[in-house]
């Protein structure tokens, strides 16, 4: 049979693992944590988003500037086939009232569990604690448990993962390893990722609010998603899916009424307001919750009396911060190999029969079902194509 070598054990990697293996081919996967699918495990903590249930071209568009490289892997592999591949794994699946999909477990083990058994009995070897350190010729090395080791396949397929979450095994460290081979690369950046915030203590009591129903924006990014307030900043689907608009330099703006227009906002903050304080009136006239108004304090206090001006204040309130959390905090990054350096397949074109996929990958998704199915498809992708060539 031909030898197949898969290095990394996420969601790519395990994709690219099954793939080859339904072809025919022998895989051994190589995993340098103590356990494959460390990251899967940590998104199922808050539901496993495995994908976004929306038309192709609207899921498309989320994946910015890398869309056109894309778009054949994604609709080789897109939300309708992950349902059918985790409903395939014994798992039901549900989608929410924004169109997530998540398994009805709610959590990533069962279906984790029941994909390992069957990459098992597909014949699928998994080697864990086995760090890759490069080539040797045409081996590739590893420092296992057991001591220096060399592999050598007909075909492989890399699955590092980007540069962030170390302690989960995406470490970045595989890039000086390909720059070596002359292979294009860009540089890592964080995606997904939380906000600092220097708060004053009044903001304090409010750690762990969520602000819902409003709309942030960062030049060109925008998000009707929700935030939390945490003694570090603010984070959570609102501030991830504007997070490239931040890094890119953008201010970063809040519409805590996104749903209303200025006017009438404004018409409804003119009515008397008696013996309350404005901030009972913000209460009152506009619904906003507890956190909303302190956060519009914090932010711009003294606040405006006059209606209008309020009113434009709340439509378009500007939230200062201290940049972006570190890299290594991010959900995911940017950067990677440059898709330049590889053939339509995801084959490296200065190193033949070696394949690229998931977040190694130079391509940024939001959250929201849109980066597991990156990562799933590009797996996909590169396994098939990697058994093509292993055949050739």
């Amino acid at each position: 049979m031909t030898r197949a070598l898969v290095i990394g054990g996420g969601p790519a990697g395990l994709m690219a693992a099954e793939a080859m293996a339904t072809a025919g081919l022998s895989v051994t996967l190589c995993e340098g944590k103590p356990s494959v699918g460390r990251k899967f495990l940590m998104a199922g903590k808050s539901g496993l988003n495995l994908t976004k249930a929306e038309p192709f071209d609207p899921f498309l568009s989320a994946f910015e500037e890398a869309a056109p490289v894309l778009r054949p892997i994604l609709q080789a592999f897109d939300a309708q086939a992950v349902q059918d591949w985790a409903e395939g794994l014994g798992q039901e699946m549900f989608t929410g009232s924004t169109g997530r999909v998540f398994p009805r477990a709610m959590k990533a083990s069962p279906l984790l569990r029941a994909w390992l058994a069957r990459l098992a009995e597909g014949g699928v070897t998994i080697n864990t604690r086995w760090q890759w350190q490069g080539w040797d010729g045409d081996a590739f090395t590893f420092d296992t448990p057991g001591g220096r080791e060399a592999v050598t396949a007909d075909v492989t397929v890399l699955a590092l993962g980007g540069a962030s979450w170390r302690r989960l095994g995406a470490t970045g460290e595989w890039a000086p390893l390909l720059a070596d081979h002359g292979v294009a690369l860009r540089d890592f950046a964080p995606a997904n990722v939380g906000l600092l915030v220097d708060w004053s203590p009044h903001m304090t009591r409010h750690f762990g609010a969520a602000l819902k129903g409003v709309a942030w924006r960062a030049g060109p990014y925008h998000s009707r998603g929700e935030a939390v307030i945490s003694a570090r900043g603010l984070e959570g689907g609102g501030i991830y899916s504007v997070s490239r608009g931040l890094r890119e330099g953008h201010p970063l703006t809040l519409d805590l009424l996104p749903d209303l227009q200025a006017h009438e906002v404004a018409a409804r903050l003119a009515k008397p307001r008696g013996k309350d304080s404005q901030a009972n009136h913000l209460r009152k006239r506009l619904k906003l919750s507890p956190a909303q108004i302190a956060l519009l304090q914090e932010m711009a206090r003294p606040l405006p009396q006059e209606a209008g001006a309020l009113a434009a204040l709340l439509k378009d309130l500007p939230i200062a911060h201290a940049g972006l959390r570190p890299m290594d905090e991010a959900i995911s990054t940017a950067g990677g190999v440059r898709f330049k350096a590889l053939d339509q397949g995801l084959m490296l074109r200065d190193l033949p029969g070696v394949f690229v996929a998931g977040e190694m990958l130079d391509w940024e998704a939001p959250t929201g079902g849109y980066l597991i199915n990156g990562c799933l498809a590009t797996g996909h992708w590169a396994g098939r194509h990697a058994a093509e060539w292993a055949r050739r």
